[in-house]
């Protein structure tokens, strides 16, 4: 038995090593992206298109956003790591250069304005928010410029989705609904929703490199 569980072990290790390897030296294609995300479009190509689950919420802006937060939150849905039925259908349909793709696409079709000011002082109660939950250790102090190109940019993201992504991590034991993160679950959780709105609303209220980009078809 335990000679099974060394070896079932090592295969994991192995799986994992092979998985961090192709993840470190494969690189996206956006050309290549733009010819896959004709899913994608439907939601996130549309200016002010709205969701409906799991409550009404307009759709994140992807384009502008860091490639690897983008092919990190993708592959969270194909896992279930992240519970969202659409998403997880949509992930299961992508391999792993799909994602890295579709990740180049969005992180190309945005602006970089530079380097952007630390973000303006909220409202005391939202300065204190932002302060409890360490936001900007790693969304930096401009929440567009995150320390970690796996974490995402949330400046200017529309409020609403930033409320239900933040409730998401709260969620526990629900098979539709949750994002299975500890850091952010941890940073979730001392907060009330209502404490949460007003922090997604201050950020959400900040200029950002954020955007939507509606195909010309849309137009």
């Amino acid at each position: 038995m335990k000679n099974l569980l060394l070896s079932a072990f090592a295969v994991i290790v192995a799986s994992v090593t092979s998985i961090s390897a192709y993840a470190q030296d494969a690189k996206g294609n956006a050309l290549a992206g733009e010819k896959k995300v004709y899913m994608c479009i439907g939601c996130h190509g549309i200016l002010g298109y709205h969701a409906s689950f799991p409550e009404v919420h307009k759709v994140p802006k992807l384009s502008g956003q860091g490639a690897k937060y983008i092919a990190s939150a993708l592959s969270a849905y194909k896992t279930g790591e992240r519970k969202h039925p659409t998403m997880r259908g949509l992930a299961d349909t992508l391999n792993a250069q799909d994602i890295l793709d579709v990740a180049a696409y969005y992180e190309s079709t945005g602006t970089s304005s530079g380097v952007l000011p630390k973000a303006a002082d909220g409202t005391a109660k939202a300065q204190a928010l932002v302060a409890k939950g360490g936001c900007v250790a790693c969304h930096g102090e401009s929440f567009s410029k995150p320390v970690d190109p796996s974490y995402p940019k949330i400046a200017g993201q529309h409020a609403d989705y930033l409320y239900i992504a933040l409730k998401a991590y709260k969620t526990e034991n629900n098979p539709m609904v949750g994002r299975n993160n500890a850091i952010m679950g941890a940073i979730a959780k001392q907060f009330t929703n209502d404490e949460l709105k007003e922090l997604a609303n201050y950020v959400g209220g900040l200029p950002g490199e954020l955007k939507t980009v509606q195909p010309d078809r849309f137009r």
